[in-house]
């Protein structure tokens, strides 16, 4: 398993205490997470159905402002798993630093060419490229017309949009369809509700009829459908959200200042700060029972969620006033 956030595991191993006692900032899932209210019983009890799951696609195309096809699965995980399948084994190029799982799963299925680059256009002559926008952990963004004018000139183009729903105008979504072209959502990072195991893959009609005959018939439980399809029709709850997220990142910037890090970049979703020293401030952090991300190849690279509420914001105060 590759190191990733969430894993409160570790920190009550290293620093004490219980799970439910920490903070977990360590990931980029919202907080305050989406009011979930009552699931009738019929989605524990019975299988999805086909009209379930085709209502949470129309649920999904019409949060997404998308006319393309679509498939929901249980995770943007799942997705990257199953990506190798898609395609022969050839050159895969990763726009990095990036989420790490790609490399690791493309390598795991022996494509025996796969490298990370530091560019768009690095990408070009790829067979499989993949670009995380915003991307995870620096938060860099590509408007959609680079990627319209990369398309052509890759195999398959895979551009994750994990971390995209609180950002206005940078969805690839309302142009997917074009053969080669794969869009990744999560569902459970913005909605709060990671433990649901929702996400979805947008794209031309074979791609996502391969990828729907892959997860088989029942990919998603029923309350995964209800659930979704509740919370991404509800667009006042979304613009509320992002509107609280925006102010809440300038209060995290500046709750930080003091310490002396430096803003690297981040999403609204997560902030990444060059601490100088980023295991010490953990430990800083983890005293306080607050748990963050760092990062093995960048030694100085803390991530950090956003607190959901007054008692979370009082508590990173005091363990950054330590």
């Amino acid at each position: 398993m590759l190191e990733h956030g969430g894993n409160l595991d570790l920190a009550v191993q290293r620093f004490g205490g219980r799970a439910q006692d920490w903070i977990d900032l360590s990931t980029g899932i919202n907080r305050q997470p989406y009011p979930v209210g009552e699931v009738e019983p019929r989605y524990w009890s019975a299988l999805p159905s086909r009209s379930d799951i085709e209502s949470l696609h129309e649920a999904a195309q019409q949060a997404y402002t998308t006319k393309a096809r679509i498939v929901a699965l249980g995770g943007a995980q799942v997705a990257i798993q199953l990506l190798p399948s898609l395609s022969s084994r050839g050159r895969a190029r990763i726009l990095a630093p990036t989420y790490n799982e790609y490399a690791a799963v493309l390598s795991a299925a022996a494509w025996d060419d796969v490298a990370e680059v530091s560019n768009l256009e690095a990408l070009a002559g790829a067979d499989l490229a993949v670009v995380v926008n915003p991307n995870n952990p620096d938060g860099r963004r590509h408007h959609p017309n680079e990627f319209l004018s990369l398309l052509p000139r890759v195999g398959r183009l895979v551009v994750d949009e994990s971390f995209a729903d609180a950002v206005s105008g940078l969805s690839l979504a309302p142009g997917a369809g074009p053969s080669g072209l794969l869009i990744l959502r999560s569902f459970g990072k913005f909605y709060g509700l990671a433990g649901l195991r929702l996400g979805f893959v947008l794209g031309s009609e074979a791609d996502i009829a391969a990828l729907a005959a892959m997860v088989g018939p029942w990919p998603i439980s029923g309350a995964a459908i209800a659930i979704g399809r509740r919370a991404l029709l509800d667009r006042e709850w979304a613009k509320a959200t992002a509107t609280r997220l925006a102010r809440d990142c300038l209060r995290l910037d500046a709750e930080v200042r003091s310490q002396g890090w430096q803003l690297v970049g981040g999403t609204l979703l997560f902030r990444l700060y060059e601490t100088g020293d980023a295991r010490a401030a953990q430990a800083r952090l983890a005293r306080g029972q607050i748990w963050s991300r760092v990062f093995e190849q960048r030694p100085g690279w803390l991530r950090l969620g956003l607190p959901g509420n007054g008692t979370e914001w009082s508590r990173l105060a005091a363990a950054l006033s330590r």
